[in-house]
């Protein structure tokens, strides 16, 4: 090529319109929603206004309070919800288990004490304090559940020991005495602490059960009775389902 031609395919290159940015995402909500997560974070949600198109993951960040990201906190991999409006991400199980050689290599993603801010094209979407390292999963049996009456659409408020993964709301059911699922609708409020049971028709006197999912996880990891910090050489627990029983008063 001639210095005259490469002169002109510069100049033609300079005057070529710039890529075009992302479209602006409207975020519904980050789960964890609490203000607080464990030092030892294992994953996070975005529910977005409608379908994304593309990869997220290099429009996101985890900033510290100076502006400075946290070096490589993700797994490179994107899981998103059928309706293609939910993204969840991991961050790096490497380095949140100790004694792998990731976490030895590169250290801890948090660190409790840490604030710490996620945002989506340089805006902040979620503000978060670190907490201590949580390594106790949840315990059904440490829950409490609200009186409802019968004739009533009363929601269930089931308290729970300690914030659940976000995408969890679906792993509790309500069965009544002969086994059948009760239809309702479920939701998780306050920092995913409460959830909460709206039946669809009216709740009828009797004996009902609360039936848990024995692969109900904490936003680290932690299963129903089980932990994500478990050594390499201990035998994996299989997961158990747990019921908690309660009554309809008339």
């Amino acid at each position: 090529m001639t210095l005259a031609a490469a002169l002109h395919v510069s100049h033609a290159a300079s005057l070529a319109p710039p890529a075009p940015s992302p479209a602006a995402a409207q975020v519904v909500r980050v789960q964890p929603s609490a203000s607080q997560v464990p030092a030892n974070l294992l994953r996070l949600s975005i529910e977005f206004a409608t379908r994304i198109e593309g990869p997220v993951l290099p429009r996101i960040a985890l900033l510290h309070p100076d502006g400075q990201p946290l070096a490589q906190p993700f797994l490179e991999q994107e899981l998103w919800s059928p309706s293609g409006r939910i993204l969840t991400v991991l961050l790096h199980p490497g380095r949140v288990k100790t004694g792998l050689n990731a976490r030895e290599a590169l250290g801890p993603i948090l660190v409790e004490g840490d604030d710490v801010t996620l945002t989506l094209d340089d805006r902040p979407i979620q503000h978060w304090r670190v907490g201590p390292v949580d390594t106790h999963g949840p315990v059904a049996s440490a829950w409490r559940l609200s009186p409802v009456h019968a004739a009533s659409r009363q929601p269930l408020v089931v308290t729970l020991d300690d914030p659940i993964d976000g995408r969890d709301a679906d792993y509790l059911a309500v069965a009544d005495w002969r086994g059948r699922r009760v239809n309702g609708r479920a939701l998780l409020k306050d920092g995913e602490s409460i959830w909460t049971f709206t039946p669809r028709s009216p709740w009828r006197a009797g004996e009902y059960r609360l039936v848990v999912r024995g692969t109900l996880e904490d936003p680290a990891g932690n299963r129903l009775n089980g932990r994500f910090e478990t050594p390499t050489d201990v035998p994996a627990v299989a997961a158990t389902d747990a019921t908690l029983a309660f009554t309809v008063a008339p």
